[in-house]
């Protein structure tokens, strides 16, 4: 089983990864607004217009298959996911119109920097990049989880 390595890339892996990260990059960007709108509960939203179970039903099919392309011509790269946005978050505000790009260029910037840092950590052996995105992941999602415990309380 790979755990993240990028080592393996072909050209035909990195056009499927880019012809889909583009597809889905406008997709998103387009629905932008409707998912701000979402920011306000589902009633709300759909009071705004949006057809909130369809948009939903697009959304969870089309995350599906970026992650299932991802995994299938990287690994598991865990965590990137779930920190990335929530990073962007910070550093922008909830608007998905600047999230959307924002979190689109975090993770890439991430990734580099991780691969990096994989390749020459252990050289001439390569880490693989899964396990430093999980070092790097883990603990700020366990922040975020804790953060969010005093809230609910």
């Amino acid at each position: 089983m790979v755990y993240g390595l990028f080592g393996r890339a072909t050209w035909g892996k990195i056009a499927l990864s880019a012809v889909t990260l583009l597809g889905l990059f406008w997709f998103f960007q387009r629905k932008a607004m409707s998912l701000n709108a979402l920011l306000l509960g589902e009633s709300e939203a759909k009071h705004l217009g949006i057809p909130v179970q369809k948009l939903k039903r697009q959304l969870i099919l089309l995350t599906a298959v970026g992650v299932g392309v991802t995994v299938s011509v990287s690994g598991m790269i865990g965590f990137i996911g779930l920190v990335i946005p929530h990073l962007g978050r910070m550093l922008s505000g909830p608007d998905h119109r600047t999230l959307i790009p924002l979190s689109a260029l975090l993770g890439a910037l991430l990734m580099t920097a991780a691969d990096m840092f994989a390749r020459v950590a252990v050289a001439p052996a390569e880490l693989p990049v899964g396990i430093v995105t999980a070092i790097i992941g883990a603990p700020f999602f366990l922040y975020l989880l804790f953060q969010q415990k005093g809230k609910i309380l």
